[in-house]
């Protein structure tokens, strides 16, 4: 471990946007704490892909914090609500999907907030996206800016004038843009899963918005994505 080395916390799914954010927070030098969310999802298969994904890429720690958003509902992943298939890509981010988790970025950065103040460190690294997205709205520039605003006003760091940024190194990125950065840091995809709706053999099912969405990425990056579908 580097002890000069500047330490950040990485919001860490398993997915094709958090794991290339893992890849570039290392590429930049970072020592990268990785927080993973066992938060009421459907399935816990992005969990075990977080935590291979945090190995590989060399996360120096990686917590897994359980919250029961099924406690809440109000969406088809915490929810008994069935998951969208099939719809053009096209329209999926013109409407706020069934699948938006009410408030889910903004629970996921306050406790990593809380993980990166105790830990001394100053920077937060998510992988939000803007453009190929699923219409989700915490995941746009003004949001991520309110939300550090809010840190630097509400922590001893904040007040004290050691500030938090919180990096969106994907927010302005095409999905076939963010896997062509990944693939050039040497991210293997075939650790990760994306599929909001997977068999129970952890087969993605190719239909949901997220798998469309992925397919969309790989295909226009012209490559192949290496994860089993049904």
């Amino acid at each position: 471990m580097n002890e000069c080395a500047k330490k950040a916390v990485v919001l860490l799914s398993g997915g094709i946007d958090s794991t290339t954010t893992l890849a570039i927070a290392r590429n930049e030098g970072y020592e990268a704490y990785a927080l993973t969310f066992h938060y009421g999802q459907r399935h816990t298969r992005e969990i075990e892909a977080a935590s291979r994904v945090a190995r590989e890429l060399g996360a120096t720690r990686q917590i897994v914090l359980d919250i029961d958003l099924r406690s809440f509902g109000g969406s088809a992943l915490t929810d008994d609500i069935d998951v969208p298939k099939g719809r053009d890509l096209s329209g999926i981010s013109r409407d706020i999907p069934i699948t938006y988790v009410p408030a889910r970025n903004t629970i996921f950065l306050s406790f990593a907030l809380a993980f990166a103040e105790t830990l001394g460190a100053q920077d937060i690294f998510i992988g939000v996206n803007a453009l190929d997205y699923s219409g989700y709205p915490d995941c746009r520039p003004e949001y991520i800016s309110a939300l550090e605003h809010m840190a630097n006003l509400a922590t001893k760091a904040g007040v004290e004038g050691r500030p938090f940024t919180i990096h969106t190194p994907l927010i302005a990125m095409t999905k076939a843009h963010i896997i062509r950065t990944g693939a050039d840091l040497g991210v293997d995809y075939s650790l990760t899963t994306t599929c909001y709706d997977p068999s129970a053999e952890g087969k993605a099912c190719g239909r949901c918005d997220a798998c469309l969405l992925r397919l969309q990425g790989f295909r226009e990056a012209r490559m192949n994505d290496p994860v089993p579908y049904i």
